[in-house]
């Protein structure tokens, strides 16, 4: 089998790409200190046509070298918004009418395979520090949380690998 060239992929162009018709999800990061980790949230909500990526407290923001390394341009592609504040961006998403999930190990949380996106809702999905995780006081404010089930010894996946699970599943289940 011959791999595709990129020209063979039939790409938009980033003006073509902001007419595409976008998911209903806002990808809100939560204090995620790495800038590599913040370029793959984008690459991924790039891949995905998620409407947003929130970029709250810590999480740097483009133009970044180092959001660039990852994001390969798709900063460029994704709409984006930051905010001092993981609260104030979880209150104004609140007010625009999105249902606010936490990505988390919480009690009562939602397996993700057990999760069912409702068409015409709008979603925001609030991803943690990569030590911390969600903080406890937005987990103490949110709608739900969906948990990722894992087996392995480990307790966690790294966020942008968690970003890559939920946003396929949310595209998957809403396109």
């Amino acid at each position: 089998m011959r791999k595709l060239l990129n020209e063979e992929l039939g790409r938009p162009t980033i003006e073509e790409y902001a007419a595409v018709e976008k998911l209903p999800v806002v990808v809100v990061l939560d204090n995620v200190r790495s800038a590599q980790n913040v370029g793959s949230f984008f690459r991924t909500a790039d891949a995905f046509g998620i409407e947003r990526v929130a970029l709250c407290g810590i999480s740097c923001t483009p133009p970044n070298r180092e959001i660039h390394k990852t994001a390969l341009g798709s900063e460029q592609s994704v709409a984006w918004s930051y905010h001092e504040t993981t609260l104030e961006c979880v209150e104004q998403l609140r007010k625009e009418g999105y249902t606010i999930i936490a990505i988390e190990q919480i009690e009562d949380s939602t397996m993700l395979n057990d999760f069912r996106a409702e068409e015409g809702k709008k979603y925001a999905l609030i991803f943690g520090n990569e030590v911390d995780g969600v903080d406890q006081a937005i987990a103490d404010i949110v709608d739900g949380a969906i948990e990722i089930p894992q087996v392995g010894i480990k307790h966690s996946l790294n966020v942008s690998v968690s970003a890559g699970v939920l946003m396929w599943e949310m595209f998957r289940q809403l396109k």
